[in-house]
């Protein structure tokens, strides 16, 4: 029954992607949904795209392992990316109008950083979408008692959401997302009921997860401890925010208001039911702690969907598997979409010898989307990293070298194409050379000695004398923008006050 569950709701869905593929026209609609969402559906997409395998299958296993401390990457850093991005970057970023966050690089910055930034983007969604390819092929063997390989589950997955994705791009992905936001939260709210009832209730595990130390959150008074944990919070915090996904979400929206706070609503939302999956994890150490001990060790990702099956009535386990699809299938659409676009967007059609018109340009997106779905499932197929270890390393190469470009080019008018550049070389090498010949447990992690050192070069590189063509500082487009950040603080400033009012 639980598998013809997981059959039907995966046709419907499809279904109501392809539905939303009619309203794909050219590839404005493709990429950025027409910039017609409304509030609701901006909400909604900002909330299930994050809300993925990792949320529900990778954050508890680590919490259970490491507690609160182990996980301040996803959900503290991930949820503050996207509040930030709501209050800091979406007014400035959706007043540009641009198709693609590689072409803000290039508008900026020129050719050269965007090619760059565009690939280290476009690399970083590996990680992320081999989580979900890898959860997909996890869930089909589970709820077919073995049946479905994991690697068989992973193909089929994949494939399937590449269909909708292909043909509704944008649209079908913000259209299933908000099917998908419902069926999360109403599914965890439901399982969740369900399991506190057979512990006691919600106290009963909250007072036995802090009497475990799972809620000490701050790091020891330690230096190395104390930078190990700004790293670990600043590689989701600032490593997402120059993302193909989260710019797609905010020039998807019909006005720069909905813009703002409907990513900061749905990086809230994220945050706060980002903690049901964790709760139901820690409840498995109360229900069946020989089957945690047993699992915790192997295959931690494993516990809660082995919680779900062998401890809770059937139709719970409809509830449970149908939000976790849900989870899995609106994070992978979308990041199946967002490099593609970007790749094709920067990348290829400026490497084609003749002017693309918007249908071959819609062709070419959809043809890297196809070959970018074969490319993460093989990577999923041959990966050995954890879900949660797979998204948290997805956005060191973003951290270290399209952060500190995306800051500066908004916020910081002396910032010039040469400092760019200068950014995202010492970013890169600094990254890559600790990665190669650093320690095993170095003092200052990698992705955090990429970041500073990508500032520095920042710094360095626009105060020198130029030796690099580009657009240099004092030009009015760039003091354009330095003053569109400028009035977006105050527009932030002044939504506050009306609130407050």
């Amino acid at each position: 029954m639980l598998l013809w569950f997981v059959i039907a709701y995966w046709i419907i869905s499809i279904g109501i992607g392809l539905y939303a593929a009619t309203r794909v026209h050219n590839t404005r609609d493709f990429a950025i949904a027409g910039r017609g969402l409304p509030f609701y559906m901006v909400t909604a997409t900002v909330f299930a795209t994050w809300f993925g395998s990792e949320t529900v299958l990778g954050i508890p296993a680590t919490f259970l392992k490491d507690g609160l401390h182990g996980v301040v990457a996803d959900p503290f850093g991930a949820a503050m990316c996207l509040i930030l991005v709501g209050f800091f970057f979406a007014a400035p970023l959706y007043r540009m109008n641009l198709l693609t966050i590689g072409d803000f690089y290039k508008k900026k910055f020129g050719r050269n950083v965007e090619v760059l930034t565009t690939l280290a983007i476009v690399v970083s969604y590996l990680g992320w979408v081999g989580a979900q390819i890898t959860a997909l092929g996890l869930v089909f063997n589970v709820v077919s008692a073995g049946e479905i390989s994991r690697l068989a589950g992973m193909w089929i997955g994949s494939i399937t959401i590449l269909i909708y994705t292909f043909f509704g791009g944008m649209w079908a992905v913000a259209v299933t997302d908000f099917l998908q936001m419902i069926i999360i939260v109403v599914g965890m709210l439901f399982i969740g009921h369900e399991i506190s009832g057979q512990v006691g209730g919600v106290g009963v595990v909250v007072d036995h997860a802090m009497q475990a130390g799972k809620f000490d959150f701050w790091p020891k008074p330690d230096l190395k401890e104390i930078i190990g944990f700004a790293a670990a919070w600043m590689t989701m915090m600032f490593g997402s925010i120059p993302q193909q996904d989260v710019f797609q979400r905010v020039q998807s929206s019909k006005t720069v208001s909905i813009a703002i706070w409907g990513t900061v609503l749905g990086g809230s939302l994220y945050f706060v039911f980002a903690f049901v999956p964790m709760f139901l994890a820690f409840s498995a150490t109360l229900i069946d702690p020989a089957m945690v001990n047993s699992l915790i060790n192997i295959d931690p990702q494993m516990i809660l969907p082995t919680l779900v099956m062998q401890h809770a009535p059937m139709f719970a386990q409809v509830m449970f598997f149908g939000a976790l699809l849900s989870a899995i299938k609106s994070c992978a659409s979308a990041t199946l979409l967002a490099p593609s676009v970007a790749f094709s967007e920067n990348i290829l059609k400026p490497m084609m010898g003749h002017k693309l018109s918007d249908r071959e340009l819609l062709h070419l997106m959809r043809g890297v989307t196809v070959v970018f779905t074969i490319l993460v499932t093989l990577y999923a197929m041959n990966s050995k990293a954890s879900i949660f270890k797979m998204v948290e390393n997805a956005y060191q190469i973003t951290l270290v070298m399209a952060f500190i470009p995306l800051l500066a080019g908004i916020f910081w008018k002396r910032a010039t194409t040469q400092g760019a550049l200068a950014a995202i070389f010492c970013g890169l090498s600094v990254w890559l050379a600790m990665l190669i010949a650093g320690p095993d447990d170095p003092f200052v992690p990698a992705q955090f000695a990429g970041l500073l050192a990508s500032a520095g070069g920042m710094l360095i590189g626009s105060f020198l004398p130029s030796v690099v063509a580009g657009t240099p500082p004092h030009e009015p487009e760039h003091a354009h923008l330095h003053h569109q950040a400028a009035s977006h603080t105050g527009h932030v400033a002044e939504h506050h006050h009306i609130s407050r009012s």
